[in-house]
């Protein structure tokens, strides 16, 4: 194995791309302590999980964020394994600050997808050095894995983002941009036109992209195949606390607020730890 758990090739194609997939970074025995806390999570759901959507067939999609700090499963992952340099590395920065998890389960045969969207323009932060880190628990085959829009971090357009709240039914989730900016490109309708990736991932596989990576889908599961994936998020030097009026997808506003953290502020404290550092 490379000194660094990332090779200038795959830096190079994270710039160039916006997304790179990682094979086997991750050991096995992460995988099944994290398995182990997405069980305990989705009998014990945090105040943040959510049900997608539940088909005619009783099928679920379910959501869930922030699980790092209600189980040691996740919050051992987040400081012991390679994802915080990996992050770093393929972001060219000096320092990476844990930002927040998401977990995702769909049920075999689901066939819910997400829209097209980009991460960081709803987040409580913004910059360009990010890094969202999909990594499915499970074989997940590629018609049923997420796709990404190759290039499209490069994109100077600001999207007018789906609004996930009206897609679910949850209210919470509300984020309602403004008619100034321009909507998101119909790319469901018009694949032909743009470069979308996807892979065959095995557990132990990493797909990261940059947050202002055009991205969606993981549905379209076989009748016998489900879909596990704890997805978690980075963040570089250029990055800054901002409070958006559109809304926020998690909306971090309130805790940010209670730790002092204010629009400008770089990330920190115990909520947003610095793991890993180029000159550690």
């Amino acid at each position: 194995m490379n000194a660094h758990p990332v090779s200038a090739e795959d830096i190079e194609t994270f710039a160039t791309d916006g997304v790179v997939c990682l094979r086997g970074v991750i050991g096995l025995d992460w995988i099944e302590r994290l398995l182990e806390g997405v069980d305990h999570t989705l009998a014990n759901p945090s105040p943040r999980g959510r049900l997608w959507n539940r088909d005619e067939q009783g099928r679920e999609s379910r959501y869930d964020s922030q699980v790092w700090r209600t189980r040691p499963e996740y919050a051992d992952f987040v400081h012991e394994s390679p994802l915080g340099e990996i992050a770093g590395r393929l972001m060219r920065a000096t320092r990476s600050n844990f930002f927040f998890d998401a977990m995702f389960v769909r049920g075999p045969g689901t066939q819910f997808r997400t829209p097209f969207h980009q991460d960081e323009p709803v987040w409580s932060v913004e910059g360009f050095q990010t890094v969202s880190s999909w990594m499915p628990l499970v074989p997940v085959a590629k018609e049923s894995a997420l796709e990404v829009v190759r290039g499209s971090h490069l994109w100077e357009q600001d999207f007018r983002q789906p609004n996930f709240g009206a897609m679910t039914g949850d209210s919470r989730d509300d984020v309602v941009f403004g008619e100034e900016t321009v909507p998101i490109p119909d790319i469901e309708n018009n694949r032909d036109q743009y470069d979308i990736l996807s892979w065959d991932m095995e557990p132990g596989d990493v797909m990261c992209f940059n947050g202002r990576t055009i991205h969606g889908g993981s549905g379209n599961l076989a009748d016998d195949r489900e879909l596990k994936v704890f997805n978690t998020k980075w963040l570089g030097d250029d990055v800054r606390v901002v409070f958006r009026e559109c809304g926020m997808d998690p909306d971090h506003s309130d805790v940010m607020s209670e730790v002092g953290l204010k629009p400008g502020d770089r990330p920190g404290t115990h909520l947003y730890p610095e793991v890993w550092s180029l000159h550690a």
